[in-house]
């Protein structure tokens, strides 16, 4: 079976409070541009590409889509993207935001959003998305920002209706117990991948136990983070590459999808043949010796 004839559907399903996903997503944060993402001076992609990578990886059964309003670049937003390529929605679409950090117009980082700028921040998704209500919003954590304060605020929104689920996002453990006992948390997002933050093993081991999707980013790129994967890899990864005849990355999302039925992959790519190899991941199944040699450099955090 070739990478394009691989849907989504083959890494099987979850279920984000009464959403159904597919566990291999969609992340858009490097939609908007070539090379380094979030960043102020950054190149934007070519608008044709992008929309047609969009509507290629919902053709490849993807119907989870991450996002954010401030993933964009000059001339190019993701959320606006995602708009003019996939509107009017498909039912089983989900589209995942995320609020607290925010950039001004130049691309520069602004302070933390206080309560009341969230409610700014999911009016802004809205109308980039041409939605009336938001499918899931994660709460991402900075600095000192006390969390119930501001999650208090996106759950009073949540009883609006502007918002169906609640997430939150760059976060602990005892974030999670706080957060839930506000309202209902239906994902976990944090920086984890082979050989990044094995420090999170019983965190997604813990929130899979409490039914919270597990949405892992940095998987691939791994210490790379917003720029992206380095062109090499570890040699353990590379063997087990070899061995199934396909590339370091698919390996990466592969093990990630292995670490438990609640843990969901959003690979970004603005490059259809990366797309198509990402979505193909979801069928790569590694025995269990692959699997304990490839925990073991993750263990290492190299």
């Amino acid at each position: 079976m070739t990478p394009q004839t691989i849907t989504a559907a083959a890494a099987g399903t979850w279920t984000l409070g009464d959403l159904a996903v597919n566990r291999i997503g969609f992340g858009a944060m490097r939609l908007p541009q070539t090379g380094e993402a979030l960043v102020a001076d950054a190149v934007p992609r070519d608008r044709d590409q992008a929309i047609g990578v969009l509507r290629r990886a919902v053709e490849l059964g993807v119907n989870h889509i991450d996002t954010a309003a401030f993933y964009f670049s000059p001339l190019r937003s993701a959320n606006e993207l995602i708009n003019q390529a996939l509107a009017p929605y498909p039912d089983d679409l989900v589209i995942t935001t995320k609020v607290g950090p925010g950039r001004d117009p130049s691309g520069a980082w602004l302070p933390t959003a206080t309560p009341e700028q969230l409610r700014g921040q999911v009016e802004e998704n809205l109308r980039q998305l041409g939605r009336d209500h938001l499918d899931v919003v994660n709460l991402r954590i900075g600095g000192t920002a006390p969390l119930a304060e501001r999650f208090g605020a996106l759950a009073e929104l949540r009883d609006a209706g502007l918002i169906r689920h609640l997430g939150i996002s760059n976060v602990t453990p005892a974030h999670l117990a706080e957060a839930r006992a506000i309202a209902p948390v239906v994902c976990v997002q944090n920086p984890y991948g082979i050989g990044v933050r094995p420090d999170q093993d019983a965190f997604v081991r813990s929130c899979g136990e409490q039914g919270v999707a597990f949405v892992p980013f940095y998987a691939i790129a791994a210490t790379g983070r917003e720029a992206g994967a380095a062109d090499g890899d570890h040699p353990e990864i590379l063997a087990v590459a070899r061995a199934h005849g396909v590339g370091p990355t698919q390996v990466r999302i592969a093990w990630t999808l292995h670490r438990g039925p609640h843990v969901l992959a959003i690979p970004g790519t603005g490059n259809p043949d990366h797309l198509a190899s990402n979505v193909s991941a979801g069928a790569l199944r590694l025995s269990e010796d692959e699997l304990a040699r490839l925990d073991s450099v993750h263990r290492q955090g190299f």
